[in-house]
């Protein structure tokens, strides 16, 4: 018998028969934290909120950053079962073990691996400048710098917001990035005259806007370092001035310039934002980051879904592996407004209880799953692929004729649901009685399956979105 720790979780194992193993398809998880130095500390970060929501005994530390919560079988961070009545210890064995628990579609799509990492970000200080690949490019790359990229997989993600969530995203449009230019003495120095000129001249022609404004990019992230950290210094000591003065630096994007230059200082990252769409997301917003967009998470809580892949090209605002040339050529340099940044989520016809977010890629799917307080019972709908279930908010009792018994949710509970398994939550007279608001808030399911409640699968299962998968009764 033996005892690990992850996410604060007590697991304990016994030995029981693969035969009686494979009738167990729907069982608890405890998953991994990673502790980056980004993260918010102690209980100011949701993922030490969940962690603790999902074992009480967990031990938070309050100096200590809570970054990422890690759900699925990534081999940084695999997920450990836990159940003290299952032989194999971590979700990645399991699958290994029972590839059939994907279904068969993805079984077969993906090779028998679990094609998407669900995660909770919990953000107090900026993440790097940074784009995904492509699977071409990400061939590419891990063929030549096996040690900075480590797979050839794609890496398109979906974030979405749990409190207000800030972030960078895509190109602003034209006539914002040629304000900066005018109203940023210091950024325009960085891109240089004849290629502020180039794109004034390019604009309303989509194809010579593309190229122009590549050209200023590229000529800011490559400028010398002593030029952009005294052009930098010149801009943080102007911003300061007026803001003591009282003026107005929204013209200069004062506010973030400033947190971002505290965060990295003498960073060539902090100029991007004259570049990037500001996005400010509220709880149940998200955007979706396909490959090669420009993008930085800045602030907040997220539930993140993304393809199994660790490839990931920097460029600033970050002490990691940095390499601007490939992020300068692979970008998508199409200017949009915030609003066209902005995925949005369908609400399920079916049932009002369900919101879709069905990203174009085939490795994820995420639905958001909202049951009010009057609900006695509902059911999570078998699906012809496995999923992770998260919840987020409220109580409830899980069962399932796969599960070897009742399984307790409380905020930070994450469900592993194989493939063409059903699952109903109950409230228990205990539960509907005590002042909780049970599951009014979401449930998370993702990759192949997420449950407030999110849920994430992936979309090669070919199930259609809002077909009703979920039903409750109310």
């Amino acid at each position: 018998m033996a005892r690990d720790w992850l996410a604060g979780c007590d697991v304990t194992y016994v030995t029981v028969s693969v035969a009686d193993m494979a009738e167990v398809k729907v069982f608890p998880l405890c998953c991994v934290v990673q502790n980056y130095a980004w993260g918010k500390v102690g209980l100011d970060s949701e993922v030490a909120r969940l962690v603790l929501g999902g074992d009480p005994q967990a031990l938070i530390e309050e100096a200590r950053p809570y970054a990422e919560l890690w759900m699925g079988a990534h081999p940084k961070g695999d997920a450990l079962i836990k159940d003290n009545r299952i032989s194999q210890r971590t979700l990645g064995q399991w699958i290994a073990d029972f590839p059939g628990c994907l279904g068969s579609k993805v079984k077969d799509t993906f090779h028998g691996q679990l094609p998407f990492l669900f995660k909770v970000l919990s953000v107090k200080t900026a993440l790097s400048i940074q784009a995904h690949p492509n699977r071409e490019l990400a061939a590419r790359l891990h063929a030549q710098f096996p040690e900075h990229y480590p797979d050839n997989n794609h890496k398109p993600e979906m974030a979405i917001a749990l409190t207000q969530f800030e972030g960078l995203c895509g190109f602003r449009p034209m006539d914002e990035i040629l304000g900066f230019l005018k109203n940023v003495p210091e950024f325009r120095a960085l891109v240089g005259n004849e290629a502020a000129e180039e794109l004034q001249s390019a604009d309303g022609d989509p194809g010579r806007t593309s190229l122009a404004l590549k050209k200023c990019f590229t000529r800011m992230m490559n400028c010398e370092k002593k030029l952009f950290v005294d052009q930098l210094n010149m801009l943080v000591k102007r911003i300061s001035e007026e803001e003591a003065a009282g003026k107005d630096t929204s013209g200069s994007n004062g506010e973030l310039l400033l947190r971002l230059h505290s965060q990295y200082p003498g960073d060539i990252g902090c100029f991007s934002i004259y570049f990037l769409n500001r996005m400010v997301l509220q709880p149940g917003e998200a955007m979706f980051l396909g490959a090669n967009e420009p993008h930085a998470y800045l602030s907040g809580d997220c539930v993140e879904c993304m393809a199994c892949s660790d490839n990931t090209v920097r460029a600033g605002l970050t002490p990691k592996y940095i390499d601007v040339d490939t992020l300068c050529e692979m970008l998508n340099y199409s200017p949009a407004p915030v609003s066209a940044k902005l995925f949005p989520c369908v609400r399920d016809n079916a049932d009002p209880c369900v919101y879709l977010y069905d990203p174009p890629v085939p490795d994820f799917t995420v639905m958001r799953v909202q049951i009010p307080a009057s609900a006695q019972q509902y059911t999570v709908s078998a699906l012809d692929s496995a999923g992770i279930l998260l919840v987020i908010d409220g109580e409830a009792v899980a069962t399932s004729a796969a599960a070897l018994s009742d399984i307790t949710l409380t905020p930070g509970s994450v469900l592993f649901i194989s493939a063409n398994e059903s699952v109903s939550l109950q409230w228990p007279l205990q539960i509907r009685t005590c002042k909780t608001r049970r599951l009014t808030s979401n449930v998370l399911i993702s990759g192949i399956l997420s449950i407030l409640s999110e849920l994430c699968y992936p979309k090669c299962s070919g199930i259609k979105a809002c077909d009703g998968r979920m039903n409750g009764a109310f």
